[in-house]
């Protein structure tokens, strides 16, 4: 507009520039407003609303030969909506099917090449869901496009035909296959090998026909063309995959020949290599070059030769496959780590991102390895790609020296704000990690994450935050009080609620164990005054387990708790009143004497409550189990009759050992793990409730009076599950006796058991006498029952194990099945069963420990044996290796 105006000369001129200027102006106006897409206006496909009807009354054009002459493209049209209807679950119905498949077919009269393509996809895409007898009758029509001169038509007749023949039908067609896979062109060769593999994987026939087309797979690995080779070398494989000693074969013969061109054949090569390397199994601290067998020597030279390739795909498939290799030494992981490091300054983002997640793969076991690489991933630290930047941040945790802490700390400290909760969460746990490897930086770290939990943050970034500063206060003492006093810090104006409970339960535990406690007692009282009522409840508890634990602060903390007497909410108010009333009986009972003013400090006894203190007692001493195991225990309690006849009052001591499931084993583990996964206190899904597995043997009056089951095994497989009679058996351990459940499941629909017992033979056995059987009465086709074998234990003799011949007795009675009546008297019969064996382990009850110093404690050392072992090893790896 400025040019326009600068160019007008007189007023006459100005003004007729003007009125050209708005002309103008409004012409643009006019056309953008033409072509103006209103927001709510949105891209509509032109198969968004096909109505299967219409789409019927179009296909058949397919029976009009002149249109289908004179035009392919609306074929091709018709063919596109009516895949589309069959994708978007529209399916046709059986008569629609053969009607549009016959149609179909008539379009190979055309010699349109975009329509016949059209033509293959469709008898493709619909083969599985027609009829097989209407499918085959395109098979003469692609078994001529198949051996015609146009190559596209002969390669997607291949691929097309291979779909739809099974193995009778191969064997026709197989000498036209074999040539295919040598032909000249590569199109036709490549498709050839790519449905050899389909219908290898196809059907176990198919798959013996085209193991017989290794010959001219092998030579199709000779083709000048690179994607042919790559198939040829899969299916090569897929042909000796089970061949363990002809996989060996195949990776020595091609990485020896060097007559590979292509790029991803030679990166399937490496992974068939790397393979081979992974099961020859080479024990820790040996080389693969010196203590390898050949075959693995051969296979380990290729890989490292393969560095030196001129693609970088074949390059780092090398390299991931070196590293990826289980006990190698360092000076075999140079050559591939100094690839990675060069990869490291590459421009493509892709490039430095495979690099970088390998070698963090690498520093997880061999961080000196990776260290020489640090300076290249600092540089990382600033990369424009946040996964690239975040694994570098992380690899440079493992690996970073002790002076070189604080450096990244600052690099850290400006990355972490930009990059998402799911990354920074990565970070937290390297630095977890690292607070490990070097325990004196603890004020640092343990400072630096406290200071992001002041930070903006999702609940899964700060959950891991806090869940890392636990972990590693009970790891590294030493950060005790400091983490403690962040955490108080956070808990200020923390809006989790969940995360405020746990960390006033650890306050609560570990808080009145430090050389001040006192100080922590505000930030508690905070939470009682301004936060909700799960906080209140929590902190009420977590002042009381204060007043348990110091006694000279008890008079303090009374005064605090009965303001909480009239709390709104019931569990604060309940938890309170339970509070104020211990801590008063224990200050009747124990008052707390201050020391004199000028007493000296070695004069002073610790603030620790007395022996025989009521209220530490009630708030510090644990249960000695969980409470689902305790609601476990008390179900197996009231299940024994004996145990409820009796007259002894129940305690703790007293009720049945529960074992630990595997869930409960896994859950112990992520609670007290360092991975800072599972948080205390998290709802968990509700579990199925266990079934008691003595619960068969308490239904039984004769076994009823042995009385208490102490632990139940695994059940134990006696037969194959595909014999005729299938028979497991489940020990329950007695104090003198031993139970055998014995389940017996007749498979055969002719015969009824009658009778059954399982015989043990205790011929052999000083520790064990048969002492009674019960008889599964009847055990019909299809049923599975129990019968029970008693073994009375010697209890002068020590346990060990044994191994007892058992066989299975039973009336055989011939059933008619169809009407389900017995026929005859029936005979006594026997079956063979594998031996039982009985071993110390089931005698064993599988229990976790919460405090396993307080339990080791608890023992004595009337229990204890205390002897000096040494291990011949100069490695820590070789001794694990060899115990």
């Amino acid at each position: 507009i400025e040019k326009v105006t600068d160019t007008m000369g007189d007023d006459e001129n100005e003004g007729r520039g003007v009125g050209g200027m708005s002309s103008m102006i409004r012409e643009v106006q006019e056309l953008a407003d033409k072509f103006k897409v209103e927001e709510d206006e949105m891209y509509v496909s032109p198969y968004a609303h096909l109505e299967k009807a219409a789409v019927l009354q179009d296909a058949r054009i397919f029976h009009d030969p002149t249109q289908v002459r004179e035009n392919p493209r609306k074929c091709c049209t018709v063919i596109a909506q009516l895949l589309h209807l069959q994708n978007t679950g529209q399916f046709l119905s059986s008569q629609e099917a053969t009607e549009v498949f016959f149609g179909v077919t008539k379009l190979f009269m055309s010699d349109d090449a975009s329509l016949r393509r059209m033509v293959y996809l469709f008898i493709k895409e619909v083969a599985e869901t027609c009829n097989p007898d209407d499918v085959i009758i395109v098979t003469s029509c692609l078994t001529k496009d198949m051996t015609c001169d146009v190559d596209l038509y002969r390669a997607n007749a291949l691929r097309v035909l291979t779909r739809i023949v099974d193995a009778a039908m191969l064997g026709a067609i197989e000498r036209y296959v074999k040539q295919a896979v040598v032909d000249s062109s590569a199109q036709v060769s490549s498709s050839a090998l790519v449905s050899a593999s389909h219908l290898f994987n196809s059907s176990p026939e198919c798959a013996a026909v085209v193991r017989r087309w290794i010959t001219e797979t092998t030579e199709a690995t000779s083709s000048p063309n690179e994607m042919v080779q790559f198939h040829a070398m899969h299916v090569l494989y897929q042909i000796k995959q089970h061949d363990r000693l002809g996989i060996s074969k195949l990776v020595t013969q091609y990485s020896q020949r060097n007559n590979l061109r292509s790029p991803l054949a030679l990166v399937l090569l490496i992974r068939y290599s790397t393979r081979l390397l992974r099961a020859e199994g080479i024990p820790a601290g040996e080389s693969i070059t010196q203590h390898g067998s050949p075959a693995a020597k051969a296979a380990f030279q290729f890989l490292e030769a393969s560095l030196r390739h001129k693609s970088e795909m074949v390059v780092y498939e090398a390299a991931k496959g070196i590293c990826g290799l289980p006990n190698l030494e360092p000076q075999d992981l140079s050559g591939a780590v100094s690839v990675l490091q060069l990869f490291l300054s590459s421009p493509k983002p892709t490039v430095r991102f495979a690099a970088m997640k390998t070698l963090a793969a690498v520093s997880a076991t061999q961080p000196r390895v990776v260290a020489k690489c640090n300076e290249d991933l600092e540089a990382l630290i600033s990369d424009s790609n946040r996964s690239i930047a975040t694994l570098a941040i992380t690899t440079l945790l493992k690996t970073g020296s002790e002076n070189s802490v604080d450096r990244l700390l600052k690099q850290i400290s400006s990355f972490l704000t930009d990059i998402a909760d799911e990354y920074k969460i990565s970070v937290v746990r390297s630095l977890q990690q690292l607070c490990l490897t070097y325990p004196a930086k603890h004020r640092i770290l343990v400072g630096f994450l406290s200071n992001f939990l002041r930070e903006e943050g999702g609940f899964d970034f700060k959950k891991s935050i806090v869940a890392s500063i636990v972990s590693l206060i009970r790891s590294v003492p030493e950060t005790t009080e400091s983490s403690l006093l962040h955490l108080c810090e956070f808990i200020e104006d923390c809006e989790f609620t969940m995360l405020s409970t746990q960390i006033l339960h650890l306050l609560g535990e570990l808080g009145p164990q430090t050389s001040a406690p006192a100080r922590y007692i505000r930030f508690i009282y905070n939470r009682v005054i301004l936060e909700n009522a799960a906080v209140r409840a929590a902190a009420v508890s977590s002042l009381a387990k204060f007043a348990a634990q110091c006694p000279s602060l008890r008079s303090s903390i009374l005064t605090l708790l009965k303001r909480s007497l009239a709390d709104e909410d019931d569990e604060t108010r309940d938890r309170a009143s339970v509070a104020v009333s211990v801590i008063e009986a224990a200050m009747e009972k124990n008052p707390y004497i201050p020391p004199p003013e000028d007493a000296e400090p070695e004069d002073i006894q610790p603030d620790k409550p007395v022996d025989d203190d009521s209220a530490a007692f009630i708030y510090m001493e644990s249960l000695p189990m969980s409470f689902d195991k305790l609601e476990r225990s008390l179900k197996a309690y009231t299940s024994s009759a004996v145990d409820m006849s009796n007259s002894t009052p129940l305690t703790l001591s007293a009720l049945p050992i529960v074992e630990d499931t595997a869930e409960d084993l896994i859950a112990a583990d992520a609670v007290n793990g360092m991975d800072g996964e599972t948080t205390p206190g998290i709802a968990e899904e509700k579990k199925a409730e266990p079934v008691d597995p003595a619960a068969a043997v308490y239904a039984i009056p004769e076994l009823a009076s042995l009385g208490r089951v102490f632990r139940t095994s695994q059940p134990v497989a006696l037969t194959e599950s595909e014999t005729e009679y299938v028979v497991t058996c489940i020990k329950h351990i007695y104090e003198e006796q031993l139970v055998l459940q014995f389940t017996v499941q007749n498979t055969i629909e002719t015969q009824c058991l009658k009778n059954v017992t399982v015989a043990i033979d205790d011929s052999d056995s000083e520790l064990f006498d048969v002492s009674g059987e019960i008889a599964a009465e009847s055990i019909a086709y299809g049923e599975t029952k129990n019968c029970f074998t008693v073994l009375q234990r010697n209890m002068d003799s020590s346990l060990m194990p044994g191994v007892f011949a058992c066989e299975l007795h039973f009336s055989l009675v011939e059933v008619d099945p169809v009407s389900g009546e017995e026929e005859g008297e029936g005979f006594d019969e026997e079956y063979p069963t594998d031996d039982l064996e009985i071993t110390t382990a089931d005698f064993m009850a599988k229990v976790s420990v919460p405090d396993f110093r307080k339990a080791w404690e608890t023992i004595g050392n009337s229990n204890e044996v205390l002897e000096k072992f040494a291990l011949q090893f100069k490695k820590l790896e070789e001794a694990i290796a060899a115990v």
